[in-house]
């Protein structure tokens, strides 16, 4: 397994960076005291973002301006990288767009667009990092999917297209890098519904801005998974616990997972708000991690104890334990439950 060196020593390129997931990222990074290169399209939205984190320290941050569709913008984001701070030790590529919309009445162009942001920009991005990660000894590559990696929302199919193929090429890429010894650890990072501003973000043929299904999860849950697999192998983590029970319901009961979404998901996620300008041709970074939602912003317990096995199953642990403890004592004093225990003789009886 690659050795990954702890965040403190770390420098941590996030693409995608302007706003939502990457935003939330790059901060956390920072305020764990990497040095963090944010890329993106939005030049006002990333020196917002970039003065924001360094003035909070005590990290440090720089960006590029960059279109992940562009394979020539990743070798420009990693040579910033190397010039300004000497490595990359950790490279995340969160940049996507999303169409929302009947697959038959999308335009095939948009969605080639679409491809060439999330699906594309991940295998240049991949490509380069790799590259740059071997050249320095080793390091972790992230690939940001979704739980529609590995199962298909009605209204998003072109989204969940590009998805499905990035968990392919994660899964082929590990593989490859895994055979030949190369010291890079490779995570695909598959979040639920996020409170991320993608909804004020997608392009919408209907014309109306999406209603993300509940439950829906912080930003800063997906940042914190991103960066505990910065620091540790692993290779793949769902965040929420809504998206680990719908990739498990999609393999054993995906009929029923059918049936469900035809039923609720697609006029449940048709809003009455009209659609905003979408970033699907142009940045509209707004150097914001929250977006607005019509369902609370909620933590993840399900992502926190995934995070933190070791915790999780020392705490599990202690729960078995005092509950043997407790049943063994309760039978000692013939406290179990149904057993009749004498009752003391009353005074004056």
């Amino acid at each position: 397994m690659p050795k990954l060196k702890p965040l403190a020593e770390q420098v941590v390129v996030i693409t995608g960076a302007s706003s939502g997931i990457g935003l939330a990222t790059a901060k956390m990074a920072a305020a764990r005291g990497a040095r963090v290169v944010l890329a993106a399209r939005t030049r006002e939205a990333l020196a917002q973002a970039v003065d924001e984190i360094n003035q909070a320290g005590p990290g440090h941050a720089s960006f590029v301006e960059a279109d992940v569709s562009r394979a020539e913008d990743h070798e420009k984001i990693a040579v910033h990288a190397r010039e300004r701070h000497g490595r990359i030790d950790t490279w995340v590529n969160n940049a996507g767009v999303l169409i929302f919309g009947y697959l038959e009445e999308t335009a095939e162009a948009d969605m080639r667009r679409l491809f060439d942001v999330n699906f594309w920009g991940s295998v240049h991005g991949s490509m380069v990092a790799v590259r740059h990660l071997r050249q320095g000894g080793g390091g972790a590559l992230i690939n940001v999917g979704s739980v529609e990696s590995d199962r298909s929302l009605p209204l998003q199919g072109i989204y969940a297209s590009s998805k499905h193929a990035l968990k392919a090429f994660t899964e082929t890429l590990r593989m490859e890098l895994e055979e030949e010894g190369a010291p890079i650890s490779v995570t695909l990072v598959k979040p639920a519904t996020i409170g991320t501003p993608l909804p004020q973000h997608a392009m919408s043929v209907p014309g109306v801005e999406p209603n993300f299904p509940p439950p829906v999860y912080a930003p800063e849950e997906v940042a914190a998974s991103i960066l505990a697999a910065a620091e540790r192998p692993m290779r793949e983590t769902f965040v929420g616990g809504s998206a680990r029970m719908i990739s498990t319901l999609s393999a054993i009961a995906p009929r029923t997972l059918d049936w469900i979404s035809e039923k609720f998901l697609v006029s449940g996620q048709i809003s009455d708000r009209p659609a905003a300008e979408d970033n699907l041709y142009a940045g509209q970074g707004e150097a914001r991690v929250r977006g607005e939602h019509d369902h609370v912003i909620r933590p993840s317990l399900y992502s926190k104890a995934a995070r933190h096995p070791l915790a999780t199953l020392a705490v599990a642990g202690g729960i078995a334990a005092g509950a043997f403890l407790l049943t063994k004592w309760r039978s000692e004093t013939g406290m179990e439950r149904g057993s009749e225990v004498e009752e003391p003789p009353l005074e004056g009886v």
